[in-house]
């Protein structure tokens, strides 16, 4: 799933943010975009995403964490 975090209180360094998310989904992708916020691609719900984030420092609410929608085409049948 890809989420857009937009939280109000500053988050922890990327650094930290990564190595909790690669520890939950050795798959996951994370960044920083000056407009969307951090942007999350990992095999995780909205819920425990904010409670990961939140588990590592952050103070990041429900309306916080939004979900985008799918861009997959299915094409490599995952």
């Amino acid at each position: 799933m890809e989420f857009h975090v937009r939280a109000s209180q500053p988050l922890p360094p990327l650094a930290i943010i990564e190595d909790a998310l690669l520890a939950f989904d050795p798959a996951s992708v994370v960044d920083v975009d000056l407009v969307q916020g951090l942007r999350v691609n990992a095999a995780i719900d909205a819920a425990a995403l904010m409670e990961l984030l939140n588990g590592i420092g952050a103070r990041v609410l429900p309306g916080e964490v939004e979900q985008q929608p799918s861009v997959c085409c299915g094409g490599c049948s995952g």
